[in-house]
């Protein structure tokens, strides 16, 4: 079964099709220059726009989306829905975050993940909200992952997000998480 993945992300597609690998699905990406428009005010919300967007392509019978941001507890939960455009390059959302983070003693964050299911028509079908709880770094370590992956420690796991390995992190993350729920709600009501 294939599913179309609202993002033009394509580090997101790899990362969501190793773990649903077991599930026979495939998630593929929408059409050329998805680039929807970010207008809600939760992340559930961010995630619906997305898949809305793309069901104007046309291609599967149902459409996932994520919207998913780190929220830091010493910044008022900032970055939060504006996680991706908190800065205009990686590198820069790096730098601002460990700026705005240099004096503050409470490291406390959380990754945080929403992921809706809809039909072609627009229709919810499902949707969850799952989070991974860290602490912000206080310098780069490790080379996997992306985003603010460098930078984040993972509590569970007593190591940085981007030290993990792609499997290590699969059990772990916030979209691993939401992703699950997600693949076990298809393989009860969707898939026969």
């Amino acid at each position: 079964m294939k599913i179309t993945l609202a993002t033009g992300n394509l580090h997101k597609v790899e990362e969501i099709n190793l773990i649903a690998k077991n599930y026979n699905i495939e998630f593929i990406l929408p059409s050329e220059n998805f680039d929807p428009i970010e207008n809600g005010t939760t992340f559930l919300e961010n995630a619906y726009c997305k898949a809305k967007e793309a069901t104007k392509s046309g291609q599967t019978k149902l459409y996932l989306a994520d919207d998913s941001g780190l929220c830091v507890e010493a910044l008022e939960g900032a970055p939060g829905i504006k996680s991706a455009r908190y800065a205009p390059t990686a590198d820069e959302r790096i730098n601002k975050l460990l700026n705005a983070m240099k004096d503050k003693t409470n490291r406390d964050a959380k990754f945080v993940c929403a992921m809706v299911v809809i039909n072609k028509e627009g229709e919810i079908l499902y949707k969850t909200q799952q989070e991974c709880q860290g602490k912000i770094l206080f310098e780069r370590k490790g080379s996997n992952g992306f985003g603010y992956d460098p930078v984040f420690f993972v509590n569970s796991q007593n190591k940085g997000m981007a030290e993990l390995q792609a499997e290590e992190k699969a059990n772990v993350s916030h979209r691993a998480k939401a992703l699950k729920s997600v693949l076990e709600w298809l393989k009860n009501e969707i898939i026969e």
